[in-house]
């Protein structure tokens, strides 16, 4: 009998079957070899059944219903790619194997897991672990197949993480929605996040500026000039505008003398290697790109192109092994456009004594995101900016520290101090990669505040004597202001998010959070991207706003007196426990039985919490749900509640078509919902059915003439066919299609 491997998309698929069954007969749904199937899920093929699967009572929102707490999680199948499921299962039947080829990480290693539990597949299971789709890297993963049970315990920790966010979303969501009606989106990680942006934002509305002055001195010694700033003895800042103009008098065209002058030579070294989200965070400083597009963008350079290794890793280091790897990626990079920065690279620099680049105790699963010894064909040019970082980033390391004299000069004018700090560039270093671009900016320090003091970066020989007197040609003074906390970006919510809402500049204690911050790297895109869907904030330009529902939403939460589901430290200890489950240091059932209690804390807290009047979540819009009620249609698609505006004149479709219900379908941003939802209509229609965006004539149509015209549709092969919807269900507004 032959092996069946079951890799996490079509084309890992094929990249798989073309390393190892190059002659493999091509069957559409799989590919078939002498030794190996080759087939693909499409990613998740299985989920968490939503709750009216364990009682119909689910079907209506109702709080005195909850907690709802599973004994055991049911699993039922994706409608939408159910085919391919069934694929699985009779290729499974041809076999006596099974290869697990999902991608290397804890969410492949949780699709294959549901994809086996659901079919009971029995046979013994290998797991290929591997960080680049280069055919080599894929054949020495065959050569080097791990037998599934050493990744029980990260099966354990996917389960859980899972079950956890379904328990937490669940009760969440029904208990604030049906008590306060309107729909309310509560999750284990999103909370937290959408706490950070509630917190900055009223830290800028509270914040009060104050107006203060800074003096400088403009200094000549010979052919020297340079810039000084007043020192008081609290600093820089002063209050008094009077104080000021008087020191500018004092000083201005007044002989000085050096009072002290320090010279201290410096070194800075490469940034680190790229994890995701330190990759993110890059791309959104410098091109503006949301977390889920440079996400999107590098999952195509790893999957597609193949030119850089597994991008959804949290490690900035590699380990010894791959010292060879980034040696031949290095040489493959000659004759393209990064030629003469490879020529200038030295190999002697990357070696496994050089801890800012080789840090085996620091790699967990994957090493940081690295270029592959293939070259580029044509990308897209998004893609080409996210495969320049990397290679930028990779080529850095193997160039020098950039070195630096640090001038620290305080100059003393009619006993006034002034201090000046002058950086001057003595190697380029690995600057040099970065030479034919604008002047690299160090995005993780940001720009200086108020509080920091100015310092000038010079290519020029600076150099004073300190036994001779200088000139102060002018001083002046300049009005300031102190400004308030900046907008989250996306980019710096990543951050906050990787250390769990700790404003941590020392790098190694921020490596340390790693383990305890909001989410993966491969979840805090699809976090911030769930806070855009359900209208929790909003971007201005690159800023993240949050938005009325937001705020109202959080503070409601708090209100409750459940803070510790807005609490950013608490999420992070529960992803600490996730990776430590993991590696087989906590027990997955404890770390369950605290979710499930805390769930249950929540309920409670909610059903004593007094309703809040609808009005306050209003974000311009009036919204609702109809009456909060959650309907699987015969469409199989898995929806918690209609969000629809109040009927007018200028929205009204047509009349409820429900027996003796007198209301008026109206359109609402999700969906088709009566007018009388409150005194219990369920008649809703989704504006997305089967794959299609519903129009008001399409709607008009179903609810007058019980169908729509023929439509144009797609199967998941890509091959299309004709159909009418059809409104099977005037009751709850079901649809099915009519071949």
């Amino acid at each position: 009998m032959k092996t069946l491997v079951i890799a996490e998309k079509p084309d890992m698929g094929r990249n798989i079957a073309a390393a190892i069954e190059p002659k493999a007969v091509n069957k559409r749904t799989h590919l078939e070899g002498e030794r190996y199937i080759i087939t693909w899920a499409i990613g998740h093929l299985i989920g968490l059944a939503e709750p009216d699967k364990y009682d119909d009572k689910y079907k209506k929102w109702n709080i005195n219903d909850l907690p709802i707490i599973p004994e055991q999680f049911k699993l039922i199948p994706n409608y939408k790619t159910k085919d391919q499921l069934k694929v699985i299962s009779e290729l499974a039947k041809r076999c006596d194997k099974l290869v697990n080829a999902c991608d290397a990480g804890r969410e492949g290693q949780y699709i294959f897991s549901l994809i086996q539990r659901y079919l009971k597949l029995p046979q013994p299971v290998q797991r290929l672990w591997i960080s680049d789709l280069t055919p080599e890297t894929i054949r020495s993963g065959f050569s080097n197949l791990k037998d599934g049970s050493e990744y029980e315990n990260l099966t354990k920790a996917a389960k859980a993480r899972s079950e956890a966010d379904w328990l937490i979303g669940m009760n969440g969501s029904r208990a604030f929605t049906t008590k306060h009606n309107v729909l309310l989106s509560i999750g284990r990680v999103q909370t937290p996040v959408l706490a950070l942006i509630y917190d900055r934002q009223i830290q800028i509305e509270s914040f009060t500026s104050l107006t203060y002055y800074e003096v400088n001195g403009y200094f000549t010694q010979g052919e020297v000039r340079y810039k000084g700033v007043w020192q008081g003895q609290q600093g820089a800042r002063i209050d008094d505008r009077k104080l000021a103009d008087a020191i500018v008098a004092k000083t201005s065209g007044q002989p000085g003398r050096i009072a002290s002058y320090e010279i201290k030579e410096t070194k800075e070294y490469p940034y680190k290697l790229f994890d995701l989200t330190l990759l993110q965070r890059e791309a959104n400083a410098k091109y503006g790109y949301p977390a889920k597009k440079t996400l999107d963008i590098a999952q195509s350079l790893y999957e597609k192109h193949k030119v850089i290794t597994y991008p959804r890793t949290n490690s900035n280091y590699v380990t010894e092994q791959n010292i060879p790897e980034m040696h031949r990626a290095l040489d493959s990079l000659r004759g393209t456009s990064y030629d003469r920065l490879v020529q200038g690279a030295s190999k002697q620099l990357v070696h496994i004594k050089n801890f800012n680049v080789c840090n085996p105790s620091k790699v967990e699963d994957h090493h940081a995101i690295l270029p592959t010894y293939k070259k580029p064909g044509t990308l897209t040019p998004d893609e080409q900016k996210i495969y320049d970082l990397i290679v930028r980033r990779f080529l850095a390391h193997y160039y020098p520290a950039a070195e630096y004299k640090l001038h620290t000069v305080f100059t003393e004018v009619a006993q006034e101090t002034f201090k000046t700090t002058v950086k001057e560039l003595l190697r380029l270093g690995w600057k040099t990669v970065y030479a034919d671009q604008a002047k690299e900016k160090d995005k993780d320090k940001g720009k200086k505040n108020e509080d920091q003091e100015e310092e000038e970066e010079t290519d020029n020989p600076f150099l004073l004597d300190a036994q001779q007197g200088v000139i102060c040609e002018k001083s002046e003074v300049k009005e300031k202001e102190t400004n308030p906390p900046k907008h989250y970006t996306e980019g710096t919510l990543l951050k906050a998010m990787e250390s769990a809402g700790k404003s941590i500049e020392d790098e190694e204690l921020r490596d340390a959070m790693k383990d305890s911050g909001l989410g993966t790297p491969a979840t805090r895109a699809a976090t911030i991207e769930r806070l855009k869907h359900v209208e929790y904030i909003s971007m201005q330009g690159k800023r993240i706003v949050i938005t009325q529902k937001g705020r109202t939403a959080i503070e409601v939460i708090r209100g409750a007196g459940v803070e510790l589901l807005t609490s950013p430290e608490m999420t992070g200890h529960w992803e600490r426990r996730l990776n430590e489950i993991s590696k087989g240091l906590a027990d997955d059932q404890s770390f369950m039985n605290k979710v499930k209690q805390f769930a249950a804390v929540i309920v409670d807290k909610v059903r004593a919490q007094q309703r809040v009047d609808r009005s306050a979540f209003d974000n311009g819009s009036v919204s609702s749900s109809p009456s909060v009620k959650s309907k699987r249609h015969s469409t199989n698609t898995s929806s918690r509640t209609a969000s629809s505006g109040k009927p007018d004149g200028d929205n009204t479709i047509a009349s409820c078509p429900r027996e003796s219900c007198g209301g008026h379908i109206f359109m609402g941003r999700k969906g088709y919902g009566c007018s009388k939802y409150k005194e219990g209509c369920t008649f809703v229609i989704w504006k997305t059915s089967f794959g299609k965006s519903l129009t008001d004539t399409m709607i008009k149509s179903l609810i007058e003439k019980g169908k729509t015209n023929k439509l144009k549709f797609k199967r998941n092969d890509g091959t299309s066919f004709d159909a009418r919807i059809i409104l099977k269900d005037t009751k709850t507004g079901g649809l099915e299609l009519e071949m």
